[in-house]
């Protein structure tokens, strides 16, 4: 049961979970194709109407906005607290927070089904063109929130951190100020820098192995020994499985559990794991160098057969588990709502790209040149089979990446009040303001901070808690907007 929620007036308000319905536009350049139902949830639980920074004025304190955009909103609506920097903000500046259901994920969806005809209208300038009519026209559950004289604020991180700095962007004066933590801003093809973050910042010993694995397991699939190659693929447990590519693509897997590391990750998170796996040997700790190729083969190989296949593939056949080549399968076939892995899949493909594959040749690679950008677009035709054929390809061959950050700013934004907060450990940093060698400017109206943190950090109190970088740029944050919310109301 959910904990009561009061005001600071005492007043008993609606707990965090009670879900509410807008009336949004299926299509916002043809309202005649009607509305749909997108969910939002909302509190008012540190608003004061007659107090606003802190001062006795005539307006009502800000709006904090949300928009996580990656899954089922229901999963975020802690963000209406203050164990989040949402929450925190609205509690300093005397707030209300929202949180609204990004189209085409849980049950916001314009239309019945996740088909790729569908999904068309799942881009980025119909899902800004949501939040501008969502602002303009929502009737907050709250005393006066059908009018409230109040400066609203975006915040996002990850996607809808970028979502936040595009929307700033084409909607000018639509949010007074914008908060964008770990937001990958600059839409990519071919984004190996993803790996880089991981690459320096896990333990040397364990990178300097998989580095070596990977040398050598692209070496080998890239010959004609087909007995050294059924070695490599029999060593992973990965012997029945088919494609090279699919082998090579899997043992990503490993990697991608560092995008779950947080400044709280004690021992046992999976990435610790897979280190440990190959690190430890008879209870010593590699050198920085690694045990070297024959144990680290050896060593990766039986973690994976012994323990973390079975967290993929579970009780099905790993040929079948990992086999990108059945067209058939129902992941690229179900199309039934509520599945946020099909709907973001149709932002990569179509929108931003961001092929996590390896690196240009001459540099440390963490992931096998076998897997390159065709590798996932080659699905793209699979998840999407009734628009994308051999005659309408998907958008990202033809620029969609170069498309969104010529639109919506990419690295290039200049906006107003928008904050940018990022991660020194974050995979995602290589598409953020903050990407080695950009040297973006810091200002005083778009300020720029980074921490020691991983991806979005700052947007949870208690990772701030636990990492003092971290929690310097939240207090950063909380005073600078505490400045520009002076403004506004001086205004």
């Amino acid at each position: 049961m959910q904990k009561p929620v009061t005001s600071r007036n005492g007043t008993q308000l609606p707990p965090y979970n009670t879900t509410y319905y807008f009336d949004q536009l299926i299509d916002h350049d043809d309202p005649s194709k009607g509305t749909f139902q997108q969910r939002f949830w909302h509190t008012y639980e540190f608003y004061e109407s007659g107090k606003f920074c802190k001062v006795d004025i005539s307006f009502a304190g800000p709006v904090i906005f949300f928009t996580p955009g990656e899954e089922n909103a229901f999963q975020y609506i802690g963000y209406l607290t203050n164990v989040t920097f949402n929450g925190l903000l609205s509690q300093a500046q005397n707030g209300t927070t929202v949180v609204l259901e990004h189209r085409f994920f849980g049950l916001s969806n314009p239309l019945p089904s996740l088909s790729g005809e569908n999904l068309r209208y799942l881009t980025l300038q119909q899902s800004i063109d949501d939040i501008e009519y969502f602002v303009k026209n929502v009737h907050l559950p709250m005393p006066g929130g059908d009018h409230l004289d109040a400066p609203w604020i975006m915040v996002g991180g990850s996607y809808s951190g970028a979502l936040t700095s595009y929307t700033m962007d084409n909607k000018p004066g639509l949010f007074y100020a914008g908060y964008a933590s770990s937001a990958p801003v600059q839409a990519m093809y071919d984004y190996w820098g993803y790996f880089e973050p991981i690459r320096e910042n896990m333990p040397a010993n364990c990178s300097a192995d998989v580095e070596a694995v990977i040398e050598h397991l692209t070496e080998v699939f890239d010959g004609n020994n087909m007995s050294a190659i059924q070695e490599i693929k029999d060593n992973f447990g990965m012997g029945t499985v088919e494609h090279l590519d699919d082998a090579a693509g899997a043992v990503r897997s490993n990697l991608w559990d560092w995008q779950d590391m947080q400044p709280t990750t004690g021992p046992g998170a999976a990435f610790y794991n897979f280190c440990d796996a190959l690190e430890v040997k008879n209870g010593i700790v590699a050198p920085a160098e690694g045990w070297g190729l024959d144990h680290a083969l050896t060593a990766w190989g039986t973690y994976w057969k012994d323990s973390y296949l079975e967290t993929m593939c579970g009780d099905e056949d790993v040929a079948d588990c990992l086999n990108s080549y059945d067209s058939t399968a129902t992941y690229f076939t179900n199309t039934t709502i509520d599945n946020p892995y099909r709907s973001w899949n149709w932002i990569l493909y179509a929108i931003t790209s961001y092929f996590e594959n390896h690196p240009p040749p001459g540099l440390p690679a963490l992931v096998s040149r076998i897997v390159q950008p065709e590798y996932d677009i080659r699905q793209c035709y699979y998840w999407y089979s009734d628009v994308f054929n051999a005659t309408h390809a998907p958008p990202m061959a033809n620029g969609a990446a170069a498309f969104t950050d010529q639109r919506y700013g990419g690295w290039n934004v200049s906006v107003d009040h928008l904050f940018f907060a990022n991660g020194k450990r974050d995979p995602w940093r290589e598409g953020t303001v903050s990407a080695d060698g950009l040297d973006i400017p810091s200002t005083a109206s778009q300020p720029i901070f980074v921490s020691d943190g991983f991806h979005a950090s700052d947007l949870i109190v208690d990772f701030g808690e636990a990492d003092p970088s971290v929690g310097a740029v939240q207090q950063h944050a909380l005073d600078i907007f505490a400045t520009w919310l002076s403004e506004w109301k001086s205004k």
